[in-house]
């Protein structure tokens, strides 16, 4: 399959107007309900009618995957911890199961780069698997150019599963020891900042472990700087199987004109490549909130999205998407549910 994506249409204007108009409609003085309104306005232009139906079926997909980067001193966690950690996932007992459950959501993991050999895990899991690991990002490709091709296909190809299996909201969640260093390189690579100021914790790393990790980030950039403009090469050089499948994940998303709720910094700096693999993404999706690492907030800008939590989260997995799903869901009820003042029979504020 081809890496080239297909144009993006915007979500629908007529909508978003209709959405707007009923919102002046409904009892209560119009923009009383602040940033709900204009959520809700956003989920009736990605459906394309006003009212907006509720969803039926949101979806977390967590795509997991190892970095080589982990092996020197960059995560606070050894790299067995993510095949553990799928193991968690498939039996519930992660934070996103939990959170998943409270919001109405279902999770799916997929194993694209784990440091295992998958035994015993579904089919489901390891369908896409591309390889074992990625390559250290601060010497080295993470992935070769069929294996970039193969995880961008993977991408595409889940979403689309997603979609036809009536997945009506999206989420792309992370879990991959170590993926925050490759995330931070993407993310300095595609706004222009320095190394310094992409460099977090992470999984709550000491200082010399931050210090490893700037070191880090500054060798990757400089190998990640020369193929900034070309979005597959610098997946191939920077990334990873995991983040290369979500990034093209959240781009077919959007050509399949489907809303997508942003996780944290490994999630965002996914995002910022599908923008460039398929432009106008970005207008499909909202921020979940916004991560305490130091990238995200560069991914925000960047994106021109503002996050509708600020709950200090660092954890990934999709966790601060799914933590905003009940207010989309919020939104998207007053704007389907709430009655206008005529059929409540309550006087309008005189023009």
């Amino acid at each position: 399959m081809s890496t080239v994506f297909p144009s993006v249409d915007p979500p629908s204007d007529a909508a978003r107007r209709e959405a707007v108009a009923r919102h002046e409609t409904l009892t209560k003085p119009l923009g009383a309900l602040g940033k709900l309104e204009e959520l809700g306005v956003w989920v009736a232009s990605c459906q394309g009618v006003c009212p907006p139906k509720p969803f039926t079926r949101p979806r977390i997909v967590v795509f997991a995957g190892d970095h080589g980067i982990a092996k020197h001193g960059v995560s606070a966690y050894p790299s067995e911890v993510t095949a553990q950690m799928v193991a968690n996932f498939l039996t519930g007992g992660a934070a996103i199961n939990v959170l998943a459950a409270q919001a109405g959501a279902t999770v799916r993991v997929v194993d694209m780069a784990v440091d295992s050999d998958g035994e015993g895990l579904p089919e489901q899991v390891t369908a896409h698997k591309v390889r074992r690991s990625s390559g250290s990002v601060d010497r080295e490709d993470a992935l070769t150019q069929d294996e970039v091709e193969a995880a961008i296909t993977a991408g595409r190809a889940i979403a689309d599963e997603e979609i036809d299996g009536g997945a009506d909201l999206l989420v792309a969640g992370d879990m991959g020891i170590g993926n925050t260093t490759p995330s931070a390189i993407l993310i300095a690579a595609l706004t222009g900042a320095e190394p310094v100021a992409v460099v977090g914790r992470g999984t709550g790393i000491d200082d010399q472990g931050w210090m490893r990790k700037a070191t880090a980030i500054r060798d990757g950039l400089r190998r990640a700087r020369r193929v900034s403009a070309d979005p597959v090469a610098l997946l191939r050089t920077a990334g990873g199987a995991d983040i290369a499948a979500m990034a093209a994940f959240l781009a077919q998303a959007a050509v399949r004109r489907t809303p997508v709720i942003l996780d944290g910094v490994v999630a965002g700096a996914a995002a910022l490549v599908a923008e460039e693999l398929a432009w106008g993404s970005s207008l499909w999706w909202v921020a979940g909130h916004r991560s305490v690492e130091p990238a995200h907030t560069l991914v925000l800008d960047k994106l021109n999205l503002t996050p509708l939590l600020e709950m200090d989260m660092r954890l990934g997995e999709g966790s601060g998407a799914a933590a905003a799903i009940p207010l989309v869901t919020m939104a998207t009820r007053i704007l389907a549910e709430m009655a206008t003042f005529t059929d409540a029979g309550v006087t309008e504020r005189p023009e």
